[in-house]
């Protein structure tokens, strides 16, 4: 089995990029962040001819939304993060597949945004993912967490001088927060392959890439179940140099 996840910043923009990591990687679930468009607009047709059943969760305005390209039988079990009725901003997609495997797409807020009250909304989106997590682990489900976090974990975890120390992405609570995770069973599985290797995932625009002046903030989680299945993961760079790229790269793991 092949887990995969990556930030397009535009589905209908990027599609060609996400079908030629399709044909390279064959990844058997693809998760997909800000794909920017309502559900019914989501270019679907381009990955059933490949092969891949798709799922998206979207919202008016062309902000934010998650998908799934799955190439095995899944069912949806949640097109939203529990824990607040009012948030509509399409963020999360929980599936179980073939084989029992219950894997979620999240799409976890910034922060930098909207002042202080982009960052509490952003780390009371993390509080409501922490009780899922635990609610997960705690049935021995064998669960995984996949997507951008909009956390660097540790300073290993961004090129020198990339961010400055008040980001949030760098917020001493967010990295709390997904210590906790951590905490509560769930491996990451880069690090547990790469444990003190700069790999980044997101460049932004302009001579970034080129010079590798990255984050690491899109992640796959695993519970203890899934962790002792895994046999590899990298980063998939090759999206990112492509022309008109996101400016994310897509993060993959293999499970025996």
């Amino acid at each position: 089995m092949r887990l995969a996840t990556f930030n397009v910043n535009s589905v209908r923009q990027r599609a060609g990029h996400v079908r030629r990591f399709l044909e390279r990687q064959q990844p058997d679930l693809l998760f997909l962040q800000e794909t920017r468009c309502r559900a019914e607009e989501f270019p679907r047709l381009e990955f059933e001819a490949l092969g891949y059943r798709a799922h998206a969760v979207g919202q008016p305005g062309g902000r934010n939304g998650v998908a799934v390209l799955a190439r095995v039988p899944f069912a949806v079990v949640a097109e939203a993060l529990p824990g607040d009725a009012a948030d509509g901003q399409a963020r999360y997609l929980e599936i179980v597949a073939e084989g029992g495997l219950r894997a979620a797409c999240l799409y976890l807020p910034n922060g930098n945004s909207g002042g202080e009250e982009g960052l509490a909304y952003k780390l009371r989106w993390m509080d409501r993912l922490l009780d899922l997590a635990e609610a997960r682990l705690d049935a021995f489900m064998p669960f995984a967490l996949l997507g951008d976090f909009n956390v660097c974990p540790t300073e290993e975890d961004l090129a020198p001088g990339a961010l400055a120390p008040t980001d949030a992405l760098v917020h001493p609570e967010a990295r709390a927060r997904f210590r906790a995770l951590l905490f509560f069973g769930l491996t990451d599985a880069l690090r547990a392959l790469h444990p003190h290797d700069r790999l980044y995932t997101y460049w932004d625009y302009g001579p970034a890439f080129e010079e590798n002046r990255g984050l690491r903030i899109d992640h796959i989680l695993l519970g203890p179940d899934l962790a002792e299945r895994l046999s590899g993961c990298g980063v998939d760079v090759a999206p990112r140099a492509e022309p008109q790229p996101s400016d994310h790269a897509p993060v993959w793991c293999t499970l025996r």
